[in-house]
């Protein structure tokens, strides 16, 4: 039995410490937020924070976590100023397309965000490249997110 701590919560697990934190939020827990791309933590789409930093959860076993804090999509505080920045700047300018990649997007914005409040083109790309958009949004997640660091200012 692992013992997690999700979105602010301690979560009893009776899972092989080898299990991928992607498949307890969604198969153990119910958490669908987080999506399943590529398995192999290319894509972005199953981004979540650990202790603030942007990771992959499709290849991050639940046995190295320990008693770091995870945060999932589900588990934002929209009061939250940077949450609230980034979730009304993707409303905004319309950002979403098909959406399947967007809460890793969300995420790695924030954690973007929260590491360099007003980010320059090339870190924005640099810290985004990782999370793939099948829909090529690209040019408006770049945009939001310079949108929502002006209403942080």
């Amino acid at each position: 039995m692992l013992s997690l701590n999700i979105n602010g919560q301690s979560h009893q697990v009776d899972v092989d410490p080898d299990t991928p934190l992607l498949w307890v939020l969604r198969d153990v827990l119910g958490m669908n937020a987080t999506k399943f791309g590529c398995g192999i933590a290319q894509c972005g789409a199953c981004t979540v924070h650990m202790d603030g930093r942007a990771v992959r959860a499709c290849n991050l076993p639940v046995g190295l976590i320990g008693e770091q804090h995870i945060s999932t999509l589900e588990g934002l505080n929209p009061a939250d100023p940077v949450t609230k920045a980034v979730q009304d700047a993707w409303v905004a300018l319309d950002v979403v397309q098909c959406g399947y990649c967007q809460p890793g997007q969300i995420m790695a914005a924030i954690a973007l965000l929260r590491a360099v409040p007003h980010p320059t083109d090339e870190q924005i790309d640099s810290a985004m490249s990782a999370n793939l958009c099948r829909c090529g949004t690209y040019v408006r997640i770049r945009a939001a997110i310079h949108h929502a660091a002006g209403a942080l200012a």
